[in-house]
C-alpha cells in the first residue's frame, strides 16, 4: 500500500463511458457495466463509497441473448394484491422497451444495497444510437475485439477518446 498522499477529489472523479450492445452477448455487457458502475476499474475501489463511473449504452435493441432465452425468459412482478403475479415475455419486453431488459440485468449484477439506485441513475441506455448531447461528456469507448467478440474497459481495451 501507497503512503503517497494525493487529491483524493482527483481520485473520485467520474468519467462518461460508452458501450454499444450490438451482437453483444448480455450477462458479458451487464456484468462490465456492473464492474464500471462500481468503480471496481479504479484503484481507489471501496465498498463503502459510491465513486463508480457513467455508463452510456447505445443500441440496446440490439444485445444478443444466448440458447434459448429470446423465446423462452419470462420476467416475474408482483403487483402487492392477491392473485398479482404478472409474467412479461422477453419478445414484448424487446419490442416495448429494449432498454429495460438491459437495465433489468445490470441490476440483478449490482449489490443489494443503498447504492443500487444511485448507480443505475447512472446508467443511461438508448435503444439506437445515443443522442449527440452525451458525446461531449464520453471519455473512454469499450470496442469489441478478440476471439469472442468481448472486451473489458481496462487500460489496455479502452479507446481513449478527448471530448
Amino acid at each position: 500500500m501507497s503512503a503517497t498522499k494525493g487529491s483524493t477529489a482527483l481520485a473520485l472523479t467520474r468519467v462518461w463511458h460508452h458501450a454499444s450492445a450490438q451482437n453483444r452477448v448480455l450477462g458479458n455487457l451487464a456484468s462490465r457495466i456492473a464492474w464500471v458502475l462500481m468503480g471496481k476499474h479504479k484503484p481507489t475501489y471501496d465498498p463503502a463509497v459510491d465513486a463508480g463511473d457513467y455508463v452510456i449504452v447505445s443500441d440496446a435493441l440490439q444485445v444478443r441473448l444466448t440458447g434459448k432465452k429470446a423465446t423462452d425468459k419470462v420476467y416475474y412482478h408482483h403487483t402487492g394484491f392477491m392473485g398479482g403475479l404478472k409474467k412479461v415475455p422477453i419478445t414484448r419486453l424487446r419490442e416495448r422497451r429494449p432498454e429495460e431488459i438491459i437495465r433489468k440485468a445490470v441490476s440483478g449484477m449490482l449489490p443489494k444495497n443503498t447504492f443500487r439506485d444511485r448507480r443505475l441513475e447512472r446508467l443511461k441506455i438508448f435503444p439506437g444510437a445515443a443522442p449527440e448531447v452525451y458525446k461531449g461528456n464520453v471519455l473512454t469507448t469499450w470496442r469489441e475485439t478478440g476471439a469472442k467478440g468481448e472486451q473489458s474497459p481496462s487500460a489496455s481495451s479502452v479507446s481513449q477518446t478527448k471530448a
